[in-house]
């Protein structure tokens, strides 16, 4: 395979024929030259996302993971259905709001992220303006049925994405007839009409250069059955087109990425490499490549951007301590030189062979036991929440200029009370089609949640209901956030309660899914259709099952812990106090204890 974008790697796909339709102009400021520092992006441009490829499964599954860090942004989880189009068809291409804002001259928005019910009846979102298109592309013939969220999330082909948003010179917004796409759209055109990695980074890559790329740096691991990529973003400092480059992870390894970018050098001749055709040429241009000299292979990380996102190791750290768990006889440096350290691997073979329950911790992960444990010390409070609550005080956006004066920060965990969701796509190879994907769901912060399966099919429809602005108990997504919030008052205590009920129902998921898979092999082979309908409906009645069991847990919690005391039957009002290392780092000593007298005196 070619390094750069190939026109015989294209091939199959140029049946496409890319037309451009023009509809709105924008205006938009040119972009900054290298070094300058870019006005602050939104709090929300902040995820995790994984790869374990099935020689390094413990079942041989490929496995892909992404935690939406999205503040309070569109929660829902909907089944778009396949669909077969007249020729001629258009496709729109929306604005996405997710990370670069809301564009209301495009009727995009944070909540709903889109309003048209032709993609699927879970956009419907009636009571809300209809998204006006930046563009269109010619549509395909037919179109894959897929999960979608705030980003593409999986087909009913086992392709599977994952996302973080990074840190790079340019961020701009959309503008017809030049920057149509955001990652999101270009990941939902890949589920519609591909089905491998391959074809789906060749297929975006020539999108983004046709039509034009805007919004931030972006990561996106795309993989198939067998065959795992990662494909890296950032907009074009010529304002049209974009710049774009993919890798390869080595089966039997595990990657991850949180919010930077995670490809180096392009090597030329490397097979395990694509880029865009146009790439170099615009990085000479615009004084971009890194090293500057010719000779020597491009890097890409310093070539777009200034490296660590937010604040030193807002990134960094969730990549060693991901890396760290998958593979501790490594021993990463916790600490490193830079932004741009090369101490952590492009990826790396774990130290065992993982699964699902792995990236459940792994996303579920505060740094516990580490020496950045926000599960204790002083700001963790009486009851070892590890939340830390940002303000305009935190930093924003790139640190890459060096007059930024940060005052402070707190660590960046895995998991973030911000969290919306956290989805892991699981295709196990060796079952048919209609058995082998499972998308593994929870919403709301991973570690106070819980992972259902679900399928590519129709969702329960309070799982398709992730309206933030009003609380809705139609909604599954506010069930599971109840129970997330209220475990703050006392974290040390209720977290106890909430990893035990996970974990039973969690075990009941996977119980289910391997039934299934035994109960249902027959009339896969006989009836593939109707052996997906089977499984569809069990697991969507197991995940209203876990949804109602966990209002029944918020309830549990509201009577077991009332008015600060620990309660049961038998038991009330058991006056557990505070623990006496926090009391120590109070002024409880000194109360009113020892006389009437000022001072006690």
């Amino acid at each position: 395979m070619q390094t750069r974008f190939s026109r015989r790697f294209a091939a199959p796909l140029l049946s496409l024929a890319l037309v451009l339709i023009p509809l709105w102009g924008v205006a938009h400021a040119g972009p900054p030259a290298k070094g300058v520092r870019l006005p602050p992006m939104p709090k929300n441009s902040a995820c995790t996302t994984t790869i374990v490829t099935p020689g390094a499964s413990a079942d041989g599954s490929m496995l892909v993971s992404h935690s939406d860090d999205n503040d309070l942004g569109d929660q829902s989880i909907v089944f778009v259905p396949a669909r077969d189009w007249p020729k001629g068809s258009l496709r729109p291409v929306y604005a996405s709001a997710v990370a670069v804002g809301d564009q209301p001259q495009f009727n995009a928005f944070t909540v709903p992220r889109l309003v048209d019910g032709k993609r699927a009846p879970g956009y419907a979102n009636p009571g809300n303006p209809p998204s006006i298109p930046v563009g269109h592309i010619p549509q395909a013939a037919h179109t894959y049925a897929y999960i979608d969220g705030n980003y593409a999330i999986m087909n009913e082909h086992g392709l599977m994405f994952g996302e973080c948003t990074d840190g790079a010179f340019i961020s701009n917004g959309p503008e017809p007839g030049k920057r149509i796409f955001y990652s999101s759209e270009l990941a939902r055109v890949a589920l519609e009409r591909c089905r491998t990695a391959r074809e789906a980074i060749t297929l975006m890559g020539r999108l983004i250069e046709t039509y034009g790329y805007y919004g931030t740096g972006e990561t996106l691991p795309v993989a198939d059955k067998s065959e795992a990529w990662v494909m890296e973003m950032a907009p074009s400092p010529e304002g049209r087109g974009g710049l774009w480059a993919a890798q390869r992870v080595p089966d039997g390894h595990f990657w991850v990425a949180a919010n930077e970018f995670r490809i180096r050098e392009l090597i030329p001749g490397n097979p395990d490499q694509m880029w865009g055709e146009s790439l170099m040429g615009v990085l000479d241009r615009a004084g971009w490549r890194s090293p500057e000299n010719a000779s020597r292979p491009v890097d890409w990380l310093t070539s777009v951007s200034h490296g660590e996102y937010c604040h030193p190791y807002y990134s960094l750290r969730r990549v060693w301590r991901a890396l760290s768990l998958a593979a501790p006889s490594a021993g990463l440096p916790a600490w490193v030189e830079s932004g741009v350290t090369r101490a952590y691997p492009f990826s790396i073979k774990p130290d065992q062979k993982m699964s699902v329950r792995d990236l459940q911790r792994i996303h579920r992960d505060h740094y516990e036991g580490t020496e950045f444990d926000l599960t204790r010390g002083v700001a963790a409070g009486p009851f070892g929440s590890p939340e830390r609550y940002l303000g305009p005080y935190d930093p924003h956006g790139d640190v890459g200029d060096p007059k930024a004066q940060l005052k402070g920060a707190w660590e960046r965990p895995l998991s973030m009370y911000y969290t919306g969701y956290t989805t892991i796509c699981q295709w196990k190879p060796h079952l048919p089609g209609t058995l082998a994907g499972t998308l593994w769901l929870a919403l709301d912060r991973p570690a106070e949640s819980v992972f259902v399966p679900l399928t590519v099919g129709p969702l329960p429809k309070g799982y398709e209901k992730g309206d933030t602005r009003a609380f809705s108990r139609d909604s599954a997504w506010w069930t599971y956030n109840l129970v997330g919030n209220y475990a703050q008052l006392k974290y040390s205590y209720m977290i106890r309660d909430i990893r035990a009920r996970a974990a039973l129902n969690e075990d009941d998921g996977f119980r289910l899914q391997a039934r299934l898979e035994d109960e249902l092999a027959g009339l896969a082979a006989a009836d593939p259709r109707r052996a997906a309908s089977r499984r569809n409906q069990r697991l969507n009645a197991h995940a209203e099952a876990v949804r109602a069991d966990w209002t029944n847990l918020f309830e549990h919690l509201v009577a077991k812990y009332a008015q600060g005391f620990v309660n049961a039957p038998g038991k009330m009002a058991q006056p557990v106090g505070y623990p006496q290392e926090w009391l120590d780092r109070t002024n409880y000593a000194d109360g009113p204890a020892h006389g009437y007298g000022k001072g006690g005196k």
